[in-house]
């Protein structure tokens, strides 16, 4: 990784432009730990976001992407009625080769000096066990294995929180949810993608599946019933709903003039190349946008219920609390005639805003 400089100025100007409240450099040079933890808003609850191992090309760019998804994980919380802030770690390098016991257990002393204004989980490069060994150094830590009374896998949530942001589309678009009959197509077999593809043939759905990992897709599309789509062909599709499960960037200025879909739906993060220009020619299309950073937030209320200690039920009842809170975005976007991430940010600022009068009042 390039060591370009990044100045105090610099770091305190990012600060300033993303509105966080802290950034954490963590350093280890026998055990080879270099992470940063950034914290972006803690006024609904302590922060949580996962920490990934990742390389990169700067240290400014692991920087920005570090403020740049804890300030989503915020809104992400906001919106979706959980009670966290937002926060991100990364530790910078390849995690198939400097993963390691000892790392991971110097990075949970790192988090557990934040004295639990940061919640450490699951992201790029990291899985339910090495949260197990996180947790030896700190108690500030979800996503564990489900064996040690941990959440688990949360790709059945997240694809169930998709699935209700679907329907409430389908809702609003055609005047009932049910989805028997209508045409979906899901990009991206992973898991969530699998497990999504599951739910939509359960009733009735006619579901197109494309991957670029062609013998993934062709298992999938397999085992539940549904039709394989060449990737080149994906924007062209005359469907009712494009659903998005890999990854971002695939509604940009060259896409969206080509899509055919009425609703897009799906859990990959980031799908607006460029978030305010991009939402807002879906909003001239007619193109109805089910935001993102809302409807895939079940891997967030999955976590959320394990720090709570919520059954498995309770989860579940609160990523369908997702349908209502996607038809309230969708509405107040036609109301105002903004575009859904615009109006599903005002959402969330409204209720952090309110929150943060609240905590003024028990403070005096």
């Amino acid at each position: 990784m390039s060591t370009e400089s990044t100045t105090n100025t610099d770091i305190f100007q990012l600060l300033s432009q993303f509105d966080h409240q802290k950034i954490a450099f963590c350093n280890d040079e026998k055990i080879g730990l270099k992470a940063i933890i950034t914290i972006h808003d803690t006024t609904l609850g302590p922060a949580i976001g996962g920490t990934r191992i990742l390389e990169y090309k700067t240290e400014q760019e692991v920087i920005k992407d570090s403020l740049r998804l804890s300030k989503a994980m915020t809104y992400k919380s906001a919106i979706t009625g959980v009670n966290l802030g937002g926060g991100n770690a990364v530790i910078i390098g390849n995690n198939s080769i400097i993963k390691s016991e000892s790392l991971l257990r110097r990075f949970g002393q790192f988090v557990n000096e934040l004295n639990g204004t940061y919640i450490t989980s699951l992201d790029i490069g990291t899985t339910p066990r090495d949260m197990e060994i996180i947790k030896m150094e700190t108690p500030h830590v979800a996503g564990l294995p489900a064996s040690v009374g941990g959440s688990g896998d949360s790709s059945p949530f997240t694809a169930k929180s998709v699935y209700y942001g679907i329907k409430a589309g389908i809702k609003e678009m055609f005047g009932n949810d049910s989805l028997a009959g209508r045409t979906i197509l899901v990009q991206g077999s992973g898991q969530v993608g699998a497990d999504l593809v599951s739910l939509l043939r359960r009733e009735n759905a006619k579901v197109y599946v494309s991957d670029i990992v062609v013998d993934r897709m062709v298992y999938v599309a397999n085992q539940y019933g549904a039709e394989v789509v060449q990737a080149n062909n994906i924007y062209n599709m005359d469907v009712d709903v494009y659903a998005p499960c890999a990854l971002g960037g695939t509604l940009n200025d060259d896409t969206i003039p080509k899509l055919k879909c009425k609703i897009i739906a799906g859990s990959a993060n980031n799908q607006l190349k460029d978030e305010d220009r991009n939402g807002r020619m879906l909003l001239e299309r007619g193109i109805l946008y089910a935001p993102d950073y809302l409807i895939n937030a079940g891997g967030l209320i999955s976590c959320y219920s394990e720090l709570a200690g919520y059954s498995n039920s309770r989860t579940l009842e609160l990523a369908e609390n997702i349908y209502e809170a996607t038809r309230s975005v969708i509405q107040k976007s036609k109301l105002e005639q903004i575009s859904a991430h615009q109006a599903a940010n005002r959402i969330a600022e409204d209720r952090i805003n309110s929150i943060k009068i609240i905590n003024n009042h028990r403070r005096l």
